[in-house]
């Protein structure tokens, strides 16, 4: 799951974007209205944690362009303005939930956890495809329900593969899953995640199978 946090503060952000990775969520950290407006137009989010009171502007003009174009993109406002006039404002102008700071960073997590499980959103409980099952509150992967261990970006790329399973999975869209901007990103990046994911599933006996579709993509589907 790739979020997009909008905030000015560099020690909460910084902060705040180490325990979402550690979550096994990709985060881009933007400080400007300008910045995560650009983004936007480049990257397909599951969620937006923004802040109102930016350098550039009110975080509420980035909410309302991104409704004004159609998109249902969840977003949490994260700020310090406590007056109950400026939350319903907030969640009229399009917003889906609204934390105060001072804040808890488990308290955070969980409100993206339930925004995205909402209908239509980003994320479901448990995923499950053949003997393999994801937990994807606890982020556990088990075979025969038995945990199996597997690092955060082949976690994410069987994330991606069972939220699609039997359907093809492009190249590109596991990259801008498993990665933000900046981060680097080789030619054989996902292939190799895929490649020690494969290893991973055949040593536990799991009863599906990754598929590499030259110049197309990955398969994920149940042995028969």
């Amino acid at each position: 799951m790739r979020l997009l946090l909008v905030e000015d503060n560099q020690r909460l952000a910084e902060t705040t974007k180490k325990g979402l990775e550690k979550e096994s969520f990709t985060v881009d950290w933007f400080d400007t209205l300008s910045d995560a407006a650009a983004a936007l137009e480049t990257v397909s989010y599951d969620a937006v944690v923004l802040d109102l009171g930016l350098p550039d502007g009110d975080g509420l003009e980035l909410l309302s362009n991104l409704r004004k174009k159609g998109s249902s993109t969840p977003v949490l406002i994260l700020t310090a303005r406590d007056g109950i006039d400026e939350r319903v404002r907030g969640l009229d102008g399009g917003a889906d939930d609204y934390l105060l700071k001072p804040f808890a960073l488990e308290e955070l997590i969980a409100r993206i956890r339930a925004l995205l499980r909402r209908p239509g959103g980003a994320l479901g409980l448990l995923l499950i495809a053949g003997n393999v099952s994801f937990d994807t509150t606890a982020r556990e992967v088990l075979v025969d329900d038995k945990p199996i261990s597997v690092s955060r970006r082949e976690m994410g790329v069987l994330e991606q593969l069972m939220r699609r399973n039997g359907r093809v999975v492009p190249k590109d869209v596991l990259e801008d899953k498993l990665y933000g901007f900046g981060e680097e990103v080789t030619s054989n990046s996902v292939e190799v995640h895929i490649s020690r994911l494969r290893k991973r599933l055949l040593k536990a006996k799991a009863s599906i199978t990754v598929h590499t579709l030259r110049g197309v993509g990955y398969l994920l589907s149940e042995d028969t």
